[in-house]
């Protein structure tokens, strides 16, 4: 072959199988289409490989040695990296549904980011490999997960597509996760590695075969997937668009050959010669035995003699899917791989799925239409796994690379998007400690209605990445190191009655003709509190709608005697003054400006601090609190007729002694300010440096 018709990446895929190790390189030629400029098929001269497995590393590395020289010589070129595919034997797979529930009215006002998303997945993946150490704690066996589809996306417990920009207080995620045993991952690259080759890519078995097999537009449908190997039938199922289950069964085309070897007494290649003429057109088939004598039989007999055992393996692929899919058949089957292609395979499978048999098809020339084959190389099911493994390169580059986290040295699945985050729950590092933790948050009660305080965000995980700072999402690459400093909890919640905005509502009585207007008393329990109560989680709050007419008495600065009326009738001290009741107070002048008698301390108030403030006569503008939010903190201003932006420093920290920024930013209600601006009651303030 003229390799100067070749463009210069090309894509060299193994597919390691129990039997046979098949190479092949190509190239994209156009997105839709792909070439094979190189095919090769070796197979092993021993059982170096069992269902899926490799146990001779080095005769396994022998025969790829061999498939990677006969592969230099057909395109004339060096070939060095290679990509590869794990088999299903040793999956295991594990969907789990995460949530996080907000349970605060002010989430709703947030939109979702692409780092929220992203954080939900990683908790999805923790959840997920929590499960796999309980399941395999007795194992001794070290799981890497290799790889997570997302099935479904939740907002408020109703399915999403995508959940970014949106709003709202509860999001979820249904996670299916992927994990491989260490040794499987081992031995793969020890094998590869023997033959002088370097591990560009891996990816799963099943999932190089669906990519061929089943197109996106199919996903859908709920079709299933079966790969039949030598050792393993890997099985795929797809529905809604998406992949929604991996399985397998351990069992293949080899045990159909095993019947062949006991019934002919012949050696294993013998018998997988006959198996694949019993496939074909022939009308008979002529072997010799492992006595050196000449026999024949006929491809009707073949089948009929491997029935029972094919009827057996069929019949388990069939439950397994069925497992997989929720309890129920599906609408298809495609199969791929060299042990599905007798005749009765497909045929016994749809019996046992109760499908028609034009619904369960071998999938081989008719997957392949966008292949095109440099040398003269039928399309063939076998080819199905081979060529989607050098197609998977161009979707995702995956291998294992090494970094090191917190002085621990740690082995990862390259998946092209490795971050700081992926590394730190390999370790076991808890998601939460990398997130700032909020404080505690503080309930209450108020007037009947439950209320939430947030509490205060703490400090991110300080992250140092080849001794620099970095976030959880900087991507990460082999050998890097990497320290990470657990996130810190923020200050609980703390709350003042002062701060609410029910605090500033009022109640007006008419006293002697005048309207008097008195702010409204808050309780909690049988006590007032004023506004410098601080809220404690689980408090009753009840504002009320009344004075008592000793406390308006006291209220207006004025002693309290007998012979008071309210609404014309004579009143006692504990008698409520409800909005717009009247009040005579029938001692005149005198008693207002008369040397005032020492106050006394309604009993409500649990010591004289707490009793609100009664305003004095106006000889000067009224000093009233006011209670404005900066940077979503509510922040009491007092002691002022009036307030600026300026007044803030004095009771919110805020630095601008020293240059955090190119600039301060200063908003009041979504609008430019500065700090002349004036504010009142409510106001929105945001306050910060400008990057």
């Amino acid at each position: 072959m003229d390799n100067r018709t070749l463009p210069e990446n090309l894509v060299f895929g193994l597919d390691i199988g129990t039997r046979s190790i098949v190479g092949t390189v190509g190239y994209k030629q156009t997105a839709d289409s792909f070439v094979v400029a190189a095919q090769c098929v070796r197979f092993h001269e021993t059982r170096a490989m069992m269902d899926g497995q490799i146990h001779d590393i080095q005769k396994v590395a022998d025969t790829i040695a061999q498939v990677r020289r006969e592969l230099e010589k057909q395109i004339d070129r060096k070939l060095s990296r290679v990509c590869i595919a794990a088999a299903g034997r040793v999956l295991k797979t594990v969907t789990v549904r995460v949530d996080e529930n907000y349970g605060d009215e002010n989430f709703s006002e947030e939109l979702i980011s692409k780092e929220t998303i992203h954080s939900l997945e990683m908790l999805g993946i923790e959840k997920a490999y929590e499960i796999i150490r309980q399941e395999t704690k007795d194992e001794n066996i070290n799981f890497y997960c290799v790889g997570y589809t997302v099935v479904h996306y939740y907002l408020n417990d109703s399915m999403m597509m995508n959940l970014e920009g949106h709003r709202g207080q509860k999001i979820s995620a249904e996670v299916l996760a992927t994990f491989l045993p260490e040794e499987v991952i081992d031995g793969l690259y020890s094998a590869v590695e023997k033959a002088g080759l370097e591990v560009d890519n891996l990816t799963l078995e099943p999932i190089a075969a669906i990519n061929v097999a089943i197109p996106e537009k199919f996903r859908l449908l709920n079709i299933a997937l079966v790969d039949v190997g030598a050792g393993t039938s890997d099985i795929c199922i797809t529905k809604e668009g998406t992949i929604t289950a991996y399985g397998m069964i351990p069992a293949a085309g080899d045990a159909i050959t095993d019947v062949i070897v006991q019934k002919h007494l012949v050696d294993f290649k013998t018998a997988e010669k006959m198996k694949l003429d019993a496939s074909g057109k022939k009308k008979t088939i002529a072997y010799k035995d492992i006595m050196g004598l000449s026999s024949k039989t006929t491809p009707a007999d073949l089948l009929e003699e491997t029935r029972s055992t094919v009827e057996e393996i069929t019949g388990r692929i069939a439950e397994r899917i069925i497992e997989l899919n929720g309890g129920k058949s599906v609408s298809a089957v495609f199969v791929v791989g060299g042990g599905g292609k007798l005749p009765t395979f497909t045929k016994l499978l749809a019996e046992h799925l109760k499908l028609s048999e034009e619904r369960v098809a071998l999938r081989g020339a008719e997957v392949l239409s966008a292949v095109t084959f440099l040398q003269d190389i039928k399309k063939d099911p076998l080819l199905v796994t081979p060529i989607g493994i050098c197609l998977n390169y161009y979707e995702q580059k995956n291998s294992f690379i090494f970094v090191q986290v917190n002085g621990e040295r740690i082995k990862l699945y390259d998946n092209s998007r490795l971050s700081v985050v992926d590394a730190a729950l390999t370790i076991g590092f808890p998601n939460e400690s990398l997130f700032p933790k909020r404080g505690t948050p503080l309930t209450y009660t108020l007037n009947g209605t439950k209320r939430m305080v947030r509490g205060e965000a703490g400090e991110a995980a300080v992250i140092k990445l080849n001794g620099k700072s970095a976030g959880i999402n900087t991507p990460i690459e082999a050998n890097d190191v990497i320290e990470i400093i657990e996130s810190t909890t923020g200050l609980p919640a703390m709350l003042t009655v002062g701060a609410l905005p029910e605090y500033h509502r009022t109640i007006e009585f008419i006293v002697n003709g005048k309207n008097v207007v008195c702010p409204k008393f808050l309780r909690v329990g049988n006590e007032l509190v004023s506004e410098f109560y601080e809220i404690q989680e689980g408090d009753e709050l009840e504002q009320l709608d009344y004075y008592t007419l000793e406390q308006l008495v006291h209220f207006m600065d004025l002693p309290y005697k007998e012979g008071i009326r309210v609404n014309h009738a004579m009143a006692e001290p504990d008698t409520r003054v409800y909005e717009k009741f009247t009040v005579e107070y029938p001692y005149g002048e005198a008693a207002v400006t008369s040397e005032p008698e020492e106050e006394e301390v309604p009993e409500e108030f649990s010591d004289k601090e707490a009793v609100p403030e009664a305003p004095k006569p106006a000889e000067a503008p009224v000093v009233m609190p006011i209670v404005i939010m900066v940077n979503g903190t509510p922040v009491t201003l007092k002691g002022k007729a009036s307030y600026r932006v300026v007044d803030i420093l004095d009771v919110y920290a805020f630095d601008v002694s020293t240059a955090h920024g190119s600039r301060v930013v200063i908003r009041v209600n979504g609008q430019d300010a500065d700090f002349t601006t004036m504010l009142t009651a409510g106001n929105q303030v945001d306050l910060y440096w400008e990057k």
